[in-house]
């Protein structure tokens, strides 16, 4: 069972940056699919961000959501099993509860939520005009 832990969410005012961190453990990960997800108040859960790696290639692929392309980036250290989320000019829009994912191997829709099988508990970002 992959255990999930987030961290680094806050309040920042609109223009800020964030950077939010997922530290993964209890599973194996040299193939595996990591996402972001978030979920406003009254709103469905949002695909945010993904990045994908496949031990037998030394890159790793990424994928982001229309309302975050350009502003939010994903990175993993696969040292240390964490994937990050770094967030910047944020805007009041962007709060939400922002949730770490993680599916085994390397799945073909990384923005639908049901593709992945744990979740961690989520990290609340807030961003204020």
């Amino acid at each position: 069972q992959v255990q999930l832990v987030e961290s680094g969410g806050g309040l920042v005012q609109a223009g800020g940056s964030l950077r939010l961190s997922c530290a993964a453990s209890g599973g194996t990960f040299s193939s595996v699919t990591m996402g972001w997800f978030r979920q406003a108040p009254g709103k469905e859960r949002e695909f945010v961000a993904a990045i994908r790696r496949n031990s037998a290639v030394r890159y790793a692929t990424t994928y982001y959501g229309d309302a975050v392309k350009g502003r939010f980036t994903i990175s993993r250290d696969n040292a240390k099993n964490t994937v990050y989320l770094q967030l910047t000019s944020l805007k009041p829009e962007d709060t939400a509860v922002y949730y770490c994912a993680h599916a085994l191997g390397v799945i073909s829709q990384p923005h639908i939520a049901t593709n992945f099988t744990s979740w961690g508990q989520g990290t609340q970002v807030t961003v204020s005009s």
